[in-house]
C-alpha cells in the first residue's frame, strides 16, 4: 500500500508552504523519519521527515511550489508499484502557486539571511482572501457539495479559519433533512452570523480619490493572522481583567542569581520563566483556562503546553513551550531562549509552533503598561504581561499604619472566553499566580545566589 505524503502545518495561522527543495529523487528510496522536503513560510524554515519507508514513486508539487496544507505532495510506495491517483488531482491550480519571478531583495537581521521578495501576482487569479480562507476545503468535500448542490458558502466550517470539512458538510446535509438542529449547530451558527451580517453591511472606504495616499499589499503572514484574529473575536467573548502584581521578590532573586546562571548554564535569566512557573501552577489549580471548546463540550487538556508569543521584523511567532508544568526554572529559561531564538532564525520545526493549551505575551518589552490581547484560538485565554519598573506602593502594617515602599510591579492583563470561563474564575486563576509571585522562595535559585 502506498502512503501519501501531506504538506503539514506550520504554525497556527498559516494555511500554505513552500517546498524550497526536495531531498530525495523519484524512485530512490527513504527511510521513515528520514528527511524528504524542506519547506519555507514566512514563520518556519524546516525539513519535512518521510511518513514512511519506501522508494519514492511521486512527485506532486515541483521546487517553488507554494500548497495549502493537507495537499498530498508525494507518494512512497514499494518498487514497481504505480501510484493511485490522488482523488482531486485536476484540480491542481486550486491548490499550488508556482513560483514567480523575483522583483526584489531585502535584507533581513536574521543571522545575516536574505529573503527574496517575490512577485506576488498569480498566473491562476485567487478569489479575495476572506473568502478564500473561509471557503478552504479538500475536493472531496467540494465535490460532495456539487454532487449535492451545497453551496459550500452557507456551511458553516469549523476547521482553521472556517475551513469546511466533511463533517460539517455531512451536519449540514442531516439539517436539509429535517434533522433538529443540535445545540452545537446552533452555537456555530452564532459564531458564524458576524461575518454573513457583514456581507451587506455598508463599508466606509479607506481613502478617496484625490487623496495622498501610498497603497501597499498585506504580506501572506499579515493576511493570515488578519484573518486568524478576526476569525476569534467572532468566535469567542473576550472578556479582560487587570491585575497589579508585585515582583519585588522574583526581582530580588533574579538580580542576585542571574549572573550566576548565566556562567553555569550559558543562558540568560529574565522574569519570563518566573511567570510561566506561576502561570503553569495556577493552569493546574485551575483547569478550564486550559481547556477548548467543541460545541457544547469542554475539552480539558491533561498537557500544559504554554505559547509565548515572539515579535519578529516579519509577524508574530508563538512557539510552544511543552509540558511547562514538569519544568523547573532552569528548564524553563533554558527552553524559552532557544525557542526564542531560534524563532527569530527561522529555524523552528512545525511541531514547534503547534499544540499551545495557553498563551502569554509580554508587550511589556516595549514599554507597555498593559494590554488586552485577542484570544488564540482554540484556547479560551491569553495573558499580557505589561512593563516591570519601580513605583511607590501603600503598606498597611499589622498595627494599621500605612507607609510608601518602593516595588518592582506590573499589570497583569487576561482576556478570557466568557464562554465558559466567567469572572470569578479568571480572578481566581490571577490569585493564584499573584499570590505564587509574592510568596514562593524560589530556592532552587539558591545554588545561584
Amino acid at each position: 500500500m502506498s502512503t501519501e505524503v501531506i504538506m503539514p502545518q506550520m504554525g497556527e495561522s498559516i494555511a500554505e508552504g513552500t517546498i524550497t527543495k526536495w531531498l530525495i529523487d523519484v524512485g530512490e528510496t527513504v527511510e521513515r523519519d528520514q528527511p524528504l522536503f524542506e519547506i519555507s513560510t514566512d514563520k518556519v524554515d524546516a525539513e519535512i521527515p518521510s511518513p514512511a519507508s519506501g522508494v519514492l514513486l511521486e512527485v506532486k508539487y515541483p521546487e517553488g511550489a507554494t500548497v495549502q496544507v493537507d495537499a498530498v505532495v508525494a507518494v512512497i510506495g514499494e518498487a514497481g508499484e504505480v501510484p493511485a491517483e490522488t482523488e482531486g488531482s485536476a484540480d491542481l491550480a486550486e491548490k499550488v502557486r508556482e513560483p514567480k519571478t523575483t522583483s526584489a531583495a531585502k535584507a533581513v537581521a536574521a543571522a545575516g539571511a536574505i529573503d527574496e521578495v517575490t512577485d506576488q501576482t498569480d498566473a491562476v487569479v485567487e478569489p479575495e482572501f476572506a473568502d478564500r480562507v473561509r471557503k478552504m476545503s479538500s475536493p472531496l468535500v467540494r465535490r460532495m457539495a456539487e454532487e449535492k448542490e451545497i453551496d459550500l458558502s452557507q456551511v458553516v466550517g469549523t476547521g482553521i479559519h472556517g475551513r469546511v470539512t466533511k463533517s460539517d458538510l455531512l451536519k449540514h446535509l442531516e439539517s436539509r433533512v429535517g434533522t433538529p438542529t443540535t445545540p452545537a449547530a446552533m452555537m456555530a451558527e452564532v459564531v458564524a452570523a458576524p461575518t454573513a451580517a457583514r456581507r451587506g453591511q455598508f463599508m466606509v472606504p479607506a481613502f478617496k480619490e484625490g487623496d495622498k495616499v501610498e497603497i501597499e499589499p498585506m504580506s501572506n503572514i499579515r493576511k493570515l493572522t488578519a484573518a486568524h484574529m478576526v476569525y476569534s473575536k467572532q468566535t469567542s467573548a473576550h472578556v479582560s481583567t487587570v491585575f497589579q502584581m508585585d515582583l519585588s521578590r522574583v526581582a530580588k532573586v533574579r538580580n542576585r542569581a542571574k549572573e550566576g546562571f548565566l556562567r553555569t548554564h550559558g543562558t540568560k535569566l529574565t522574569y519570563m520563566p518566573f511567570v510561566f512557573k506561576a502561570v503553569a501552577n495556577a493552569l493546574i489549580a485551575n483547569p478550564k483556562l486550559n481547556a477548548s471548546i467543541d460545541g457544547t463540550n469542554v475539552v480539558f487538556k491533561k498537557d500544559i503546553n504554554l505559547g509565548m508569543a515572539v515579535a519578529l521584523d516579519w509577524g508574530l511567532l508563538v512557539p510552544v513551550i511543552r509540558n511547562a508544568d514538569g519544568l523547573n526554572l532552569v528548564g524553563l529559561a533554558k527552553t524559552a531562549n532557544d525557542l526564542a531564538d531560534r524563532a527569530r532564525r527561522k529555524k523552528l520545526a512545525p511541531g514547534e509552533v503547534q499544540g499551545g493549551t495557553f498563551t502569554i505575551t509580554n508587550p511589556g518589552v516595549f514599554g507597555s503598561l498593559f494590554g488586552t490581547p485577542i484570544i488564540n484560538q482554540p484556547q479560551v485565554a491569553i495573558l499580557g504581561i505589561g512593563a516591570i519598573e519601580k513605583r511607590p506602593i501603600v503598606e498597611t502594617d499589622a498595627d494599621g499604619n500605612d507607609t510608601i515602599a518602593i516595588k518592582h510591579m506590573s499589570y497583569f492583563a487576561i482576556t478570557f472566553d466568557h464562554r465558559l470561563i466567567d469572572g470569578a474564575d479568571a480572578d481566581h486563576f490571577m490569585i493564584h499566580i499573584k499570590q505564587t509571585l509574592l510568596e514562593e522562595s524560589w530556592s532552587e535559585l539558591d545554588p545561584f545566589l
